[in-house]
């Protein structure tokens, strides 16, 4: 499995995107956000990362450093995405695998980030 192409969205619909991602590098994570959630995740370049509706229907929280826009719908609550950059300052976008059509994200290996750590 290379890079594809993926839709997504939030539970509602209000909130759809498009990525091109690579979902044989996966990550989990255990900080206090993502492991309530149960969040996957595929991170993507934000140029291949395009918002098809729902911009007006997004709210962001930010936590801890504060350096990860986490984007979800007003109407479900559902985060599909949230926006970053690496620490060299390429901006990127981490797209929540459960959000994405005909995807299975328990089927993929995931690497393990230990955010509680960090």
């Amino acid at each position: 499995m290379a890079v594809a192409h993926y839709h997504g969205s939030c539970q509602c619909g209000a909130v759809s995107f498009e990525v091109d991602a690579n979902l044989e590098k996966t990550v989990t994570c255990n900080c206090s956000r993502c492991q309530r959630l149960g969040i996957v995740l595929a991170f993507a370049a934000r140029e291949v990362f395009t918002l098809k509706s729902g911009a007006d229907n997004l709210t962001e929280y930010l936590f801890n450093k504060k350096t990860i826009e986490h984007q979800f719908c007003k109407t479900c609550g559902i985060e599909s995405f949230a926006y970053s950059a690496m620490p060299d300052g390429t901006k990127m976008v981490a797209v929540n695998v459960n959000c994405l059509d005909g995807v299975d994200p328990r089927a993929l290996t995931s690497q393990h980030y230990d955010g509680a750590s960090h």
